[in-house]
């Protein structure tokens, strides 16, 4: 039994919540209960202990769900029916449990997508309301003028709605960088479609603070330091819907 007990302030640090310096600035203010009790400097716990912080059970969230970051191909489907589509992610990937993505990015594009088997983190970030980035780099079919970049920027009329404003840089002739909070189906290629300029490519490179780093058609993990920092930009984040004031369009 003693093999599997471990000091607490490396529980908090293996399972992504803080450093193990902070986790004893957190003992040390008594902050931290385990099994409901404040403990002293060095315990060790089992597996069996509940460990809190501000009487928040911490979990090791990192053991218990899955977190992938995907480069996704061009001609891939972000679908989990793998009956009527073949060219499917879940097949593509072919990992070890069940997963789904989070969000979608169409057959003609590439990039970044996470896919996950927690189901709780889904709406967090797929929630328009909740204003997560996702930053893509996008070429044209001809030269990009400020005029397109500025009606870009300030929303554009699409499936009987002005899109949100947003963030669009021009990185050279024909490429332009843009950071949407809201993911309307194909939004960008209708935007441009719009404004008369037709998506030669389209790559999500970022979405919230996961940025994409691995070959296309590769995936990997998400690193600890990821999901905590994924976590405290979520965690006021609501899962449902939620109305907004009339006070502005």
């Amino acid at each position: 039994m003693a093999d599997n007990l471990k000091r607490i302030n490396k529980y908090l640090s293996e399972v992504g919540f803080c450093s193990r310096r902070e986790a004893d600035r957190l003992i040390d203010a008594g902050r931290v209960t385990i099994n409901g009790k404040v403990p002293e400097m060095g315990t060790k716990i089992s597996n069996d202990d509940v460990v809190a912080v501000d009487g928040n059970v911490v979990k090791n969230t990192k053991s218990s769900f899955t977190y992938l970051a995907f480069n996704k191909p061009v001609g891939i489907v972000c679908t989990t029916d793998t009956r009527v589509e073949k060219d499917n992610i879940i097949d593509y990937i072919n990992y070890h449990k069940r997963i789904f993505p989070i969000g979608r990015l169409d057959k003609p594009s590439e990039g970044l997508i996470l896919l996950t088997d927690d189901g709780d983190i889904v709406n967090k970030i797929l929630r328009a309301s909740n204003n997560h980035e996702k930053e893509y780099i996008v070429t044209v079919d001809k030269p990009i003028s400020q005029t397109f970049i500025e009606r870009m920027s300030n929303g554009v009329p699409i499936l009987d709605t002005v899109t949100k404003k947003c963030r669009v840089e021009k990185l050279d002739r024909f490429t332009f960088k843009i950071t949407l909070t809201q993911g309307l189906n194909r939004q960008i290629r209708r935007m441009c479609e719009y404004l008369n300029y037709e998506v030669q490519t389209l790559k999500r490179v970022r979405i919230m603070n996961i940025k994409l780093d691995v070959p296309v058609g590769k995936h990997r993990e998400l690193t600890n330091h990821e999901l905590k920092e994924l976590n405290s930009l979520l965690k006021d984040s609501s899962k449902t819907f939620q109305p907004k004031s009339r006070s502005r369009r």
